[in-house]
């Protein structure tokens, strides 16, 4: 065997020191990555070696230098960001992938799972029968849903865009506090950032329909081409959702394509109690969700849904290759296949902007065949309670205000105290000390002219009783920056 092909075929062995190496991580019993004393910085900024140390050295690296030095993110009680740590199901379906099919292409398991747990997906989130495609992150997933919007707003006016690019000014219209990636998306389809008009909000930070319908109409009279309307399904910023069927009655009227932002918050669908809240999904020609967010799969797996995936494939597909095409026999159901490169399988590259991808469908599979909706539907509703929780204990005592009603597992507060004449920056500095603590992670948000503490539940290994050891946490710190002040 070559001396340059290290392959030993002993993945159990090494798999099992990597896998001790994380049980121990998540007891979560270690210091942070930049803890004083900490030397993994030394141990690993070496020049690029000429020669190899082999599997065995490499494996014990990544136990004690760098899985033991890795992220805050998947702390039981990391609440900033949406992203969580992925489960285990997830974990151990993703490598499978990585080695059993490397490339979501082919008549195999893994690419028979990409399609299958689309559709398990589709269901569980209230959207069934529309199809979809996975891609890295909501970033992409939102892309891919207004490239669609794209093609079939230009195709009403007998324009291919994608064949022949935008050849007249347009309109996105989405609330004020949709995602920053809705106006990337547009810079990115050549519409332009500044097509996206943002819609003002209640009080509660929902989009009104009311001034939507003004604004097409008053673009109409300007002759500007309506692409699509985005209405929130729980907004990354405070778990805000749109009312989903005022506005997709709008775009029903006004013939505009009409999406759904469902990142983070579409799952909520699951909890029966807000169930209401996302009425009007049937309406949605184009809906995303990221099962990396609140379902608990590992970072990179976003799902685009869409009525027709006719319109993906008119918007991004490429040109055929030769080495691509030539590689398998296309069936085209005149024969069966009898050999795994007969056939791509569903042709996803035509239906998004990547070619080379992953197997992701295998980790949304194994997320949802260890646990089932029943499973998720537990971990939606404990988290919403969390979020319930939280503010409740905000309402009851005296140093604290809600900045915001909870609307899903979001939710936002702080610490108030006479005397203080800046509590925005009084409970940044609350907020800081909560992070050197280590245990309990939240992120601060503006709400108006209001910063905010904001714990966003949404981990698997988040649990009852985290949320109540977050507010005594911010307590304790409030009333002890309180006492340095004099105050």
């Amino acid at each position: 065997m070559s001396k340059d092909f290290a392959e030993t075929g002993q993945f159990q062995s090494y798999l099992s020191k990597i896998g001790a190496g994380l049980d121990e991580f998540v007891k979560f019993e270690h210091e942070d990555a930049l803890a004083l004393g900490k030397t993994w910085q030394e141990s690993l900024n070496e020049p690029l070696p000429q020669t190899g140390v082999g599997l065995e050295a490499v494996s014990e690296l990544l136990v004690e230098q760098v899985i033991a030095n890795g992220s805050a993110i998947i702390r039981p009680g990391f609440t900033s960001f949406i992203t969580t740590g992925g489960t285990t199901a997830s974990a151990i379906a993703s490598a499978a992938g990585s080695i059993g099919s490397p490339q979501r292409y082919t008549l195999n398991a893994f690419n028979f799972l990409e399609e299958l747990s689309l559709d398990w997906l589709s269901e569980m989130c209230g959207v069934a029968g529309m199809k979809g495609i996975y891609s890295t992150g909501g970033s992409v997933a939102n892309l891919i849903a207004l490239g669609g919007a794209r093609q079939w707003a230009f195709e009403q006016v007998g324009h291919d865009v994608a064949a022949e690019g935008v050849d007249r000014p347009v309109r996105i219209y989405a609330s004020a506090e949709c995602h920053h990636t809705i106006q990337r998306s547009a810079g990115v389809l050549g519409l332009g950032r500044r097509c996206v008009r943002l819609i003002a909000c209640d009080d509660q930070k929902r989009m009104r329909p009311e001034a939507l319908a003004a604004a097409i109409e008053e673009d109409l009279a300007a002759n500007l081409l309506p692409v699509a309307i985005v209405a929130n399904a729980g907004s990354t910023n405070t778990g805000a959702i749109d009312p989903i069927r005022a506005i997709g009655e709008i775009a029903v009227a006004n013939k505009i394509w009409f999406h759904v932002d469902g990142a983070y918050g579409l799952p909520g669908v699951l909890d029966d109690r807000i169930a209401h809240l996302f009425d009007g999904l049937e309406l949605a020609d184009s809906v995303i969700v990221d099962p990396h967010k609140w379902l608990g799969a590992c970072v990179g797996i976003a799902a685009t849904f869409v009525r027709d995936r006719k319109i993906l494939h008119r918007a991004f597909t490429q040109e055929p290759a030769d080495y691509l095409e030539g590689s398998v026999d296309y069936q085209d159901g005149a024969n069966t296949p009898t050999h795994s490169m007969d056939d791509f399988g569903i042709p996803y590259f035509d239906f998004g902007v990547e070619l080379s991808a992953p197997s992701r469908g295998v980790a949304v599979w194994a997320m949802l065949k260890e646990i089932g909706v029943d499973g998720m539907r537990q971990r939606i509703k404990r988290h919403n309670d969390m979020a319930q929780r939280v503010a409740a204990r905000a309402r009851a005592d005296d140093r604290l205000e809600l900045v915001l009603e909870p609307s899903l597992s979001i939710c936002c507060f702080r610490y108030v105290a006479p005397g203080i004449d800046d509590l925005n920056t009084f409970n940044q500095r609350i907020h800081r000390r909560l992070v050197r603590g280590n245990t309990f992670i939240p992120s601060t948000t503006k709400v108006g002219d209001i910063l905010a503490i904001r714990p966003c539940f949404v981990g698997a290994r988040s649990v009852t009783g985290q949320d109540d050891g977050l507010v005594d946490e911010v307590l304790r710190l409030g009333d002890q920056l309180l006492a340095e002040l004099g105050a």
